[in-house]
């Protein structure tokens, strides 16, 4: 297992750098923070041009192919400029279920469009009863092939005010794993309501209800789709612990310059032990969450047989991991760490909204003690 860099992979890391640090300074990811949205369309655009939009996708639909490891370079420079765009909802989530399960028409039709940017989705699976187990999905779908009528609500859905088209995970059968089916729903369509949640959330999150909502676009079998939602969601979940890599990797960066150039008698305040210890804290929990998720990244694309516990691993370690380094940071840094122009907080918001989203350490380790049989 080599995770040093390739060639590409440090161009792609080089490059994302250079954007993201023009595009996205701390002033504009505040605007975005603050604004009814949360959506940048001039960025997402620029994204779509640079390719990173179609990364994963297949070369034949449009996109680059590239791996899972790949993708998580990008993603930690993502979460290190804490860029909020629907990358996550669109080109991973919704892309790979399209690529996994849907029709050859779907994927000609669909995966191009989301490669190049014009077309994006967010993904509903949680409800009020918030879990990502498949028998927390209790979202109605009745009806038969062709002909579908959705009935429930789906709660902490990403991105579902600024997509195009919605997919839908609802219960056509009774069961758990068995009787799941993925819908493809337009944003407009009649009956479907979405309300931006409130509260002290990273992301524009939104409640998603649908009301008799016709569904006739089924991605994948009815009745069966887990088997690819369980694969989609572990590499979803790896691309999503990279990103909390690369904030762990800030909020560690702001502690350390902030611990050199504050002054308190006479000296820097990172020569006192008690900063130390907390800036120590920091450099474990960062290393602990690269070298974790890297790992499962390389299992997943490697088809090792331990790669879904990997990936649960790596999710318990970078959800817990990066809120305890927003938390030691702000220990570094006393009463400055509030202000929300210095924006330490905006990463700390983030973190707590982003151990929860697909799958807390709790849910995680659960999975770890079943994929092991204990």
């Amino acid at each position: 297992m080599d995770l040093g860099l390739s060639e590409e992979q440090t161009m792609l890391k080089d490059s994302a750098i250079e954007f993201l640090n023009a595009e996205l300074p701390k002033t504009r990811v505040r605007e975005l923070f603050e604004s009814e949205d949360g959506f940048a369309p001039d960025i997402w655009k620029q994204m779509a041009d640079l390719g990173w939009t179609g990364l994963i996708i297949p070369e034949e639909y449009g996109g680059a192919g590239t791996d899972l490891q790949t993708l998580g370079v990008l993603y930690e420079e993502l979460g290190a400029a804490l860029a909020p765009s629907p990358h996550l909802s669109s080109a991973v989530l919704s892309a790979l279920t399209i690529e996994g399960a849907g029709s050859d028409d779907q994927k000609k039709n669909l995966l191009p469009a989301i490669a190049n940017g014009e077309q994006t989705l967010a993904f509903a699976f949680t409800e009020p009863d918030y879990g990502w187990g498949p028998e927390r999905v209790q979202l109605t779908a009745r009806g038969e092939a062709g002909n579908y009528t959705l009935d429930g609500t789906k709660l902490f859905v990403p991105d579902a005010h600024i997509a195009d088209q919605i997919l839908v995970i609802g219960r056509t059968q009774g069961g758990q794993e068995h009787g799941l089916t993925a819908f493809l729903v337009d944003k407009d369509a009649p009956g479907l309501s979405i309300r931006t949640q409130s509260g002290w959330l990273g992301d524009k999150m939104n409640e998603v209800t649908f009301d008799g909502v016709k569904a006739s676009d089924v991605i994948g079998p009815v009745n069966g789709i887990w088997p690819v939602l369980d694969s989609v969601l572990d590499k979803a979940t790896g691309v999503l612990s990279a990103y909390m890599v690369g904030g762990c990797r800030t909020v560690l960066e702001m502690a350390v310059e902030y611990s050199q150039n504050r002054v308190q008698f006479g000296v820097p305040i990172g020569t006192f032990q008690r900063v130390q210890d907390w800036l120590i804290m920091g450099v474990n929990i960062e290393q602990s969450a690269r070298w974790t998720t890297f790992e499962g990244l390389w299992k997943v694309d490697a088809g090792k047989e331990d790669a879904a516990q990997a990936i649960s691993m790596a999710k318990v370690v970078s959800s817990n991991g990066y809120f305890k380094a927003a938390e030691a940071a702000h220990h570094v840094h006393g009463g400055i760490g509030i202000d929300l122009d210095y924006g330490l907080t905006w990463y700390t918001q983030k973190a707590r909204t982003l151990q929860h989203y697909l799958g807390d350490a709790v849910h995680h380790r659960a999975r770890m003690a079943r994929l092991m049989d204990l």
